[in-house]
């Protein structure tokens, strides 16, 4: 072979950059004197043959896709430079921080490098071959992207409630937006159905059908773009049986009015419902409301206290019955209307209007009839009777029934109002319920344990006003209580376990 245009130096052609042959096979060489190496042409190009490889030109991409948190991925690419030798392979570098990550390839392959948690990481690279290794390449930065961290769940013990209230806490996102959030429950290692939370920014949701008497573990995961994260594990949680109880609630009577003319105590508020779902192996607290004092010489009357039953569930307390009205005068300064309550009391004397009572737990009582009759008490069934304008007392409103304990029995009627028309004039009569009968003398109170408002009084002899009774709470169980403490009795009826509290007191759903 002769390249008769060109000089020759030991054989081989020589010259500039702009001489090289034109018509070279793969294979030929030529001296470049004016970059000072040795070339071979390699069919395409002419090439450093006796110089280290040119600095790479290196293309970084996220993987990103089912990348596990933590081992994010970087796709490496080599383009060989063309300054220098033809490469042998390649070495890329991702560096984030202290943490410094290196792959190798030959020229033929583009590698992935399996690098730490999703971030920015600056990337580089250097050719290589039998003469010597190039300079790193410029770095470039690639942001790296996984799948999410798995969130930290949590589950809240039911103790009132069958419903679980699971929560979560998130962690990394993997460096991308959460697309969905699925919370699985378990039965021992079976998944149950999976949900979906309402939105990606959701940290709780509630199970509201899940089996009685089952134990379960949650598992939560998220997803983004990349896919999703390993699921959470909660410790497990038993859900609770149920138990269908029947209750009696009635607070206590308000006291009798007196001084002159007294109102009637209004009824202690009356709650009663069958078939409540309560949570087996909960704890419900029984309060009893005493009766209110009836007026004397030295105070008006009371309210009456409220009674509650609280707990497995269940949230009821009623309204202690309203105090009867007294007369505007004396030491009672202007105490004439009945007082509010479960069921008004009744109005005091001089056409004073009877207290309201509360919707659902009792009625008001009536007004006072003008001078010298003070109206009734309102009960749970009716509403405290108008006094009758200085002849008969206003009578109590009328209680209610219930058959809870297995006979029928009246709680809640108001007290009789009193009348003061002379000393034949009679008083009203007490609610059926057991409310105190006004008089002229002595008044009577409401009975304890069935929430009667007391009698109204008048002052003649100094007599006082009713008290009112004591309220009571029982409950109907299908099942034994655990364990009771404090005032319960407990009875059979019916196949019904029955608990009557008549003071504080706690039971144990069975």
């Amino acid at each position: 072979m002769t390249f008769q245009q060109y000089p020759f130096k030991g054989g081989v052609p020589t010259g500039n950059t702009a001489n090289r042959p034109s018509s070279a096979a793969t294979g030929d060489v030529y001296y470049n004197g004016q970059l000072g190496l040795l070339e071979i042409y390699n069919g395409t190009d002419w090439v450093p043959c006796s110089a280290p490889a040119g600095i790479p030109t290196v293309v970084g991409t996220d993987v990103g896709t089912s990348r596990a948190y933590g081992s994010g991925a970087i796709s490496f690419s080599f383009t060989a430079g063309t300054n220098g030798g033809s490469p042998y392979g390649y070495t890329g570098t991702a560096t984030s921080g202290a943490n410094t990550y290196t792959t190798t390839a030959t020229t033929s392959a583009n590698p992935t490098l399996t690098v730490g948690n999703n971030g920015t990481y600056s990337i580089s690279g250097t050719a290589y071959n039998g003469f010597g290794t190039s300079p790193a390449s410029v770095p470039t930065t690639v942001d790296v992207t996984t799948v999410p961290q798995a969130p930290t769940a949590s589950t809240s013990t039911p103790q009132t409630t069958t419903d679980v209230v699971v929560t979560w806490t998130f962690g990394n996102n993997g460096g991308k937006n959460l697309t969905s959030i699925t919370i699985t429950p378990y039965i021992g290692a079976t998944a149950q159905t999976a949900v979906t939370a309402a939105t990606t920014t959701s940290t709780s949701h509630t199970f509201t059908s899940l089996t009685q008497g089952t134990t379960y573990t949650f598992k939560v995961k998220v997803a983004n773009a990349n896919g999703d994260s390993l699921e959470s594990t909660t410790g497990s949680v038993t859900v609770p049986a149920t138990r269908s109880i029947d209750y009696l609630i009635v607070a206590g009577g308000g006291g009798g009015g007196g001084k002159t003319v007294g109102g009637g105590g209004g009824a202690g508020g009356m709650k009663t419902a069958s078939s409540v779902t309560v949570i087996q192996g909960a704890t419900i607290t029984a309060t009893v409301g005493a009766g209110g004092k009836g007026s004397d010489d030295s105070s008006r009357s009371a309210q009456g206290v409220a009674s509650s039953a609280i707990g497995a569930g269940m949230n009821v307390s009623t309204t202690g019955g309203g105090e009867g009205g007294n007369y505007a005068g004396g030491s009672y300064g202007s105490f004439t209307t009945g007082g509010n309550g479960g069921s008004g009391g009744g109005g005091g004397d001089t056409s004073r209007a009877g207290g309201t009572g509360v919707s659902g737990e009792g009625n008001n009582g009536g007004s006072s009839g003008g001078q010298w009759s003070g109206g009734g008490g309102g009960g749970k069934g009716a509403a405290g009777a108008n006094g009758g304008g200085g002849s008969d007392g206003g009578d109590g409103g009328a209680g209610s029934a219930s058959s809870i304990t297995g006979s029928s029995v009246t709680y809640a009627g108001g007290g009789g109002g009193c009348s003061d028309s002379g000393s034949a004039a009679p008083g009203g009569s007490g609610g059926g319920g057991n409310g105190g009968v006004g008089t002229a003398t002595a008044a009577t109170s409401g009975t304890a344990n069935l929430g009667g408002g007391g009698g109204g009084a008048r002052d003649a002899g100094n007599a006082n006003g009713g008290s009112g009774g004591s309220g009571v709470v029982i409950l109907s169980m299908p099942n034994q209580a655990t364990s009771t403490t404090g005032s319960p009795t407990y009875t059979t009826s019916g196949g019904r376990h029955i608990y009557k509290f008549t003071g504080t007191g706690t039971l144990v759903v069975g």
